[in-house]
C-alpha cells in the first residue's frame, strides 16, 4: 500500500467510527434527523431482530419516534471494540454493545448486550449505513 492509500484507509476507519457514534449518541438524544442522516437514501435492510426488519431509513425512523421519543425514556447506548475492514467505497464492521434503559414513569430498567454487524458505503464522499443486523447475547430486566 501506498503512503496515500494507507491514509485513505486510515480516515475512512475513522469516519466510520465517528458515524457509529454519531447514530449511537444521537438515538440516546432522540434526535431523529441525525439518526435518519447515519443511514443510506433507498432500500437498504435495518435488521433489529424482534424489534423488527426495515428495509429504509424512514420507517424505522417513525417506529424510533413512536417507541423511544418520550421525556420519560432513557436511553444509553454504549458502543465498543469495534473490528472495521474497508474495500474502496464499501466497509463492514463489528461492534459490541451495551445498552441500559430505564423507564422514568414506572423505575423499570433494561440491560442488554449484544452485537451489531454493519455494512456500510461511501456516498459522494460520505459513509452511510446500508445494512445493520443486531443479535442480542444477554437481556436483564
Amino acid at each position: 500500500m501506498t503512503l496515500e492509500e494507507r491514509i485513505e484507509k486510515l480516515e475512512a476507519l475513522e469516519d466510520i467510527r465517528q458515524l457509529k457514534h454519531r447514530y449511537l449518541n444521537a438515538c440516546d438524544l432522540k434526535e431523529v434527523e441525525a439518526i435518519r442522516d447515519c443511514f443510506a437514501e433507498g432500500d437498504i435492510v435495518i435488521d433489529y431482530g424482534p424489534i423488527g426488519l426495515f428495509k429504509d431509513r424512514d420507517s424505522f425512523v417513525g417506529l424510533f419516534q413512536e417507541m423511544a421519543c418520550h421525556d420519560h425514556v432513557i436511553d444509553l447506548h454504549h458502543g465498543a471494540n469495534p473490528e472495521i475492514e474497508v474495500d474502496g467505497n464499501q466497509a463492514s464492521a463489528r461492534w459490541a454493545l451495551y445498552y441500559f434503559n430505564i423507564n422514568g414513569d414506572t423505575g423499570a430498567t433494561r440491560q442488554l448486550g449484544g452485537f451489531y454487524q454493519d455494512e456500510y458505503r461511501r456516498i459522494a464522499g460520505s459513509w452511510r449505513i446500508i445494512k445493520t443486523t443486531f443479535k442480542a447475547h444477554s437481556i436483564s430486566e
